[in-house]
């Protein structure tokens, strides 16, 4: 009898043991996101883009991420300060949002090799396990320019951008196109601010293309709300911009904007998640356009729908229609030439 109680007992225990390694198991397998970014994530563009985008997949896959937590406001110089306190935290998938943390990314995916990490906007891959992602922003910039040469009175559009580098390049170069495929005439003019994030400069780069005549404005990243908010000081006139963010369409200003583009960041957090599942932490670049849902567009028919003309409305819908079917096609988008405008 005595035997048998011992034996029981060697079971209960084995059994309590196995669960409670199972349990161990199981929470270490569990997916844990963080962010880090140099804004906000209510910053109506770049950041808040990528952090709906997490939200938005956490919506669509209930359970599969078992905790979100993001950094705002971070500078390079703090990334790699950010990033430990979440390894240390028990987080795997690790997305530092903007190509200004590159370095601190290569840092830190040669620390922790079990870590995934992804950033961008870049194309280049640089470690087995960080995934880049690239939004090939030419196609979204190519549908605005087609909205600012189609609706410019003066025959003037202009563009104020952060730096002349990864998607904002691409985004600004595909507007020339868009401009000068639909308005052939148009004068367009362009700036660099030189950051991402000082929207009272680009105000002011915007309130000096309105001044120098222009009357249709679009720009790219968190600083360009600064122009937005230049535009809607002339509730007056016949000035107007187009977004390449969503949610420039739902603030104060946005009475102002015709349409407005965004990145569908659920798809790249939603396949982030599938290759971890899969056991693959990085070593390649996830796209995105409209062929593979990276893109979203939208008109503002609540506030500017005797903007949005047949001929606007067509010219850009037959143009999403060709980019959905055929990727790549602006492959020529690196060749426009500021100098040349």
């Amino acid at each position: 009898m005595k035997k048998l109680l011992a034996i029981c007992l060697v079971l209960v225990l084995a059994s309590t043991l196995l669960f409670a390694q199972g349990g161990k198991e199981e929470k270490a397998n569990e997916i844990k996101v963080a962010l880090i970014v140099s804004s906000t994530i209510d910053d109506k563009g770049w950041c808040q883009a990528m952090h709906d985008g997490i939200t938005e997949a956490m919506a669509e896959m209930p359970g599969k991420i078992a905790e979100y937590k993001a950094v705002e406001n971070t500078q390079p110089a703090d990334t790699m300060t950010a990033i430990r306190t979440y390894v240390n935290s028990g987080f795997n998938i690790i997305i530092v949002h903007g190509s200004q943390f590159r370095a601190q990314v290569e840092d830190a995916a040669a620390e922790f090799p079990e870590v995934m990490f992804a950033f961008g906007t870049t194309s280049d891959v640089i470690a087995p396990n960080v995934f880049s992602y690239m939004p090939q922003s030419e196609e979204t910039g190519y549908l605005s320019g087609i909205v600012a040469g189609l609706t410019t009175k003066v025959n003037q559009v202009a563009l104020v951008g952060p730096i002349d580098g990864g998607d904002a390049a691409r985004y600004n170069r595909g507007f020339v196109l868009g401009v000068q495929a639909s308005n052939p005439k148009a004068k367009i003019r362009v700036t660099h601010i030189g950051n991402f994030n000082d929207t009272v400069k680009s105000g002011e780069a915007a309130q000096a293309f309105i001044q120098g005549g222009a009357d249709v404005l679009t720009g790219s990243s968190q600083q360009a709300l600064g122009a937005l908010r230049a535009v809607a000081d002339y509730p007056d006139k016949d000035i107007w911009w187009v977004g390449q963010d969503i949610a420039q369409i739902d603030i104060p200003e946005g009475y102002k904007c015709i349409a407005a583009s965004a990145y569908n960041y659920k798809a790249v957090v939603v396949g982030l998640v599938e290759k971890f599942e899969e056991g693959k932490l990085g070593g390649e670049c996830l796209p995105m356009n409209f062929n593979n849902g990276g893109f979203i567009w939208k008109w503002n028919e609540a506030k500017c729908a005797d903007k949005i003309t047949p001929e606007i409305r067509t010219a850009v819908e037959n143009q999403i229609k060709l980019f959905t079917e055929t990727p790549n096609i602006l492959s020529n988008w690196a060749s426009v030439d500021y100098s040349t405008l």
